[in-house]
């Protein structure tokens, strides 16, 4: 007889979800439960942590020597204001807003936060668009969209090629280490000896809900980065949204090791936020989900033990994987945690599993594992999946304070937005905010999404792919993108990274073939320094896909899901010619 799991228990919200009939044949959808109070501006949450846990670790990082270098909310108050004046000084506005080019670092955490406390908006743009892309043209686009008053990078050397290419000569440029960039260079050091003045809280109290705090650039993966104006009403909403949603946050600090990166809402908003709201600690991982990265993580998570911790799907494999081998990383990864989070793409079930045994194996219980649903426009988080039973696909039920529109298009329901985390649009491009909104003001995010269960809507919501992906073949057959190339992921995993669907106004599907390069060396066989394409068109590797390909037509349903023929891209997608985003993810519609 099958017994029901035991999860370590962990305080959740319970909403109900209301839903109201909408003359279209849609549906408008909340929950039940009120938006509690925030704060007008996030740097009420930073005074707070300085006055009452002025010891306490906000971030940490390792250094030089490998020991973690720990920054106190009372230090960081110190620096927010003296390096506040640093911006104050140099007259930077909105018009002439800070960028930050750099990766998750102290420095960039704390001169984030300085311009916050002053009400000066900054940007933290992707590090790709300098160090990956040979072109510049992303970057290039960013500065002349906001015009910099400042731009920071940590390296000289790492930054100088697109910084000399891109950045204008009478724009300040500070770095940390490495040479000097420009006839207006400053030392980051140099920047942390102004003394604040009176003018700091002057310019901190003058900020205020409407403030913008900084610009989340968009991934990119439709047209050229958009840049989301966020506001400090966005920030603070949707962290009290979040707490509403995990009340355990506010039982104790919570302690994340995290990688995400800050250029995207992931990172920067959510989990950067959520450290700061809550007073807790967040170590900054320099690893990633990558071969040679993970075993950054690894080391790192047999170190520190994260409360909650997050990642990316590609990531959780690998964790998932070495959880399963090492019983000393099982120990330390499961002394407190209490939940564990995933986001940016579906997760498949298996993975789920092995977590759930590994756990079991080291604690006795399950940790919750659970996703939701966002966007950059939203700060990001609209949607939480609230129950210990959620399987892979859930995107959960709408947060206090958001109120969403379903809009039905051809075969799906579009999920739209409207609250106080909502974006008011795209700085100095009206013409994107026109497009983004509906007649009645609801942000139109082109995701779509179906009822879990039909009959009970406190049961939410699963993905149901994208609306802007979705195409018909030439016999006028809808093909759903999002869950077919969830579907082919799931069956080619480990090998296939992804895939791009093809077949617009054709009779029959494609797919071109994203490999992961490292698994295919594996099952290739082939020597250490092996080309790519003598990997990809290796016999094992070709039968797999090909065997792969034979499964999926099997198993189709009809044209709309049938794989009738496949090409194995030897060559990578191209940051340059947009085919995937910063984030690595693919750009289907390019």
């Amino acid at each position: 007889m099958a017994t029901t799991p035991r999860y370590r228990p962990v305080t959740l919200g319970q909403f109900k979800v209301i839903t109201e009939p909408h003359p279209d044949g849609g549906l408008y959808v909340s929950c039940d439960q009120t938006l509690g109070e925030y704060p007008p501006r996030l740097s009420d949450r930073l005074l707070h942590w300085a006055e009452h846990t002025p010891e306490h670790s906000y971030i940490a990082q390792r250094d030089e020597t490998g020991q973690w270098r720990h920054i106190s909310y009372q230090q960081a108050l110190a620096s927010a204001r003296s390096l506040g004046q640093a911006l104050l000084d140099r007259k930077l506005s909105p018009e002439r807003p800070l960028l930050i080019l750099s990766g998750n670092e102290i420095e960039h955490a704390l001169l984030a936060l300085a311009a916050q406390y002053v009400g000066i908006p900054f940007a933290s743009i992707s590090p790709a668009y300098s160090t990956v892309s040979t072109d510049f043209s992303k970057l290039q686009h960013v500065i002349d969209l906001l015009s910099p008053g400042m731009v920071y990078a940590s390296d000289g050397d790492l930054y100088k090629e697109a910084i000399t290419a891109t950045v204008p000569a009478d724009v300040e440029v500070v770095t940390r280490f490495g040479q000097a960039l420009g006839k207006n260079h400053c030392f980051y050091d140099e920047l942390t000896q102004t003394t604040a003045s009176a003018e700091v809280e002057k310019a901190r109290l003058a900020s205020n809900p409407d403030t913008i705090a900084k610009f989340m650039f968009t991934s990119g993966s439709t047209s050229l980065p958009k840049a989301v104006i966020t506001t400090q009403r966005m920030l603070c909403s949707n962290l009290q949204m979040i707490g509403q949603a995990w009340p355990f946050l506010a039982e104790e600090p919570p302690v994340f090791l995290d990688w995400l990166p800050w250029n995207h809402v992931f990172g920067g908003n959510h989990n950067l936020g959520i450290i700061l709201y809550f007073g807790g600690t967040l170590y900054i991982d320099d690893g990633r989900p990558t071969d040679a990265g993970m075993a950054i993580t690894l080391n790192n998570l047999r170190e520190i033990s994260p409360t909650v911790y997050f990642n990316v799907p590609v990531g959780w494999e690998k964790v998932a994987d070495a959880l399963e081998q090492d019983e000393v990383l099982r120990q330390r990864y499961y002394k407190r945690i209490k939940m564990q989070f995933y986001s940016g793409a579906a997760l498949t079930q298996p993975v789920w599993d092995k977590l759930h045994a590994t756990a079991e194996q080291a604690c006795g219980e399950r940790i919750l594992m659970t996703t939701g649903l966002g966007m950059t426009e939203t700060s990001p988080s609209a949607l939480f999946v609230l129950s210990a039973d959620a399987q892979a696909g859930q995107i959960g039920v709408p947060l206090p304070g958001m109120k969403m529109r379903l809009v039905p298009n051809d075969d799906k329901l579009e999920i739209r937005y409207k609250g106080p985390n909502v974006t008011p649009g795209y700085w100095r491009s009206p013409e994107l905010g026109d497009d983004a909104f509906d007649e009645e003001g609801f942000f139109c995010s082109g995701d779509a999404v179906k009822w879990l269960d039909p009959a009970d809507p406190n049961k939410g919501f699963v993905f149901d792919g994208r609306v802007a992906e979705d195409f018909k073949l030439n016999t006028g057959t809808w093909v759903n993108v999002g869950p077919l190339r969830a579907f082919i992921t799931q069956h080619g995993n480990p090998y296939l990274q992804d895939a791009v669907i093809t077949g617009h106004d054709r009779q029959a599907l494609g797919m071109l073939i994203v490999p992961n390069i490292a698994a295919c060396h594996k099952l290739s066989g082939l020597e250490k320094n092996a080309s790519r394409e003598a990997i990809l068109t290796s016999p094992n590797v070709t039968a797999f896909f090909q065997k792969l390909v034979n499964t999926l037509f099997k198993e189709s349903t009809g044209s709309s899901n049938r794989i009738t023929r496949a090409l194995i891209l030897i060559e990578p997608p191209s940051l340059d010619l947009d085919e995937i985003t910063d984030k690595g993810s693919i750009n289907q519609r390019a």
